[in-house]
């Protein structure tokens, strides 16, 4: 599953998943472009993979004609768009402000809709391919986050649509959903549920997966593993499709959870 000379943009590449998909891509020696909000963590990420560091909001089309034009200078090509950008949303309907609503749907909506119309025109010289980040929050939802909610389930839409669209010509576009993964963003998540119960982090993490049949939240570079997968020749014939990976969070009854206790 070489990526050699493959060139990839990863948005959001400073942390988490972009910045694990951004390591496993390099390794297997393909050409990067490391886009972010901020230019330290995107910096720290290059000097260890090496690519193009990019810094501006991928839910901005002024941002991504100066994206564009840099990465044309750079590499003349794009073959995979992995967008991992995303975060915000969080409140039920009437705690959530126009601003905030307007804030997650740019955060997890907004910065893959343009980063893949910005790419698409490349993508269809390549034939190459997307992934977007979504969440098993695509498929249910949790409670006191309306605006994240709204946002992964339209990622699915997003993702349908741009496959079919696009398949005609030779582009596929795929989701991932994961459930929990250790990540700077998810340890914040997690500072509630430590403050409650007195417990440390990773004793937080074994409380949010205590019902998800593999017991544990995934890893980074485990999301990322699955990224690649589907930016490779090897998933040539998959397209338009959400694949979850979550540990089995997503296929258990909740309705029957009792009857484990009796």
């Amino acid at each position: 599953m070489s990526l050699h000379n493959k060139t990839i943009v990863i948005t959001g590449a400073g942390t988490g998943i972009g910045e694990a998909c951004a390591r496993l891509f390099a390794a297997e020696g393909a050409r990067l472009v490391l886009i972010g909000r901020r230019a330290a963590p995107l910096q720290r990420v290059a000097q260890a993979t090496g690519g193009l560091v990019l810094v501006g909001d991928a839910a901005s089309s002024a941002d991504w004609q100066e994206f564009s034009t840099r990465i044309q200078q750079q590499y003349g090509a794009i073959d995979a768009l992995v967008a991992c950008a995303g975060g915000m949303g969080q409140g039920s309907a009437t705690d959530t402000d126009d601003a905030g609503w307007q804030q997650a749907m740019a955060a997890n909506l907004g910065t893959a809709f343009s980063s893949a119309r910005a790419c698409l025109p490349a993508l269809q010289h390549s034939r190459g391919s997307i992934v977007l980040l979504a969440s098993i929050a695509s498929l249910a939802a949790g409670p006191g986050v309306c605006g994240y909610t709204t946002a992964k389930h339209a990622l699915l839409g997003l993702t349908r649509s741009l496959a079919r669209d696009y398949g005609p010509h030779g582009v596929r576009v795929n989701a991932v959903c994961p459930g929990w993964v250790r990540t700077p963003m998810a340890d914040e998540e997690m500072q509630p549920l430590m403050a409650h119960y007195g417990e440390d982090l990773d004793a937080a993490y074994r409380r949010v997966t205590a019902e998800v049949p593999l017991r544990r939240p995934a890893e980074a570079h485990e999301i990322a593993a699955l990224c690649r997968f589907l930016v490779s020749d090897e998933a040539g014939i998959i397209t338009g499709a959400s694949i979850v990976a979550d540990g089995g969070a997503s296929i258990v009854d909740v309705p029957t959870l009792a009857f484990e206790r009796l």
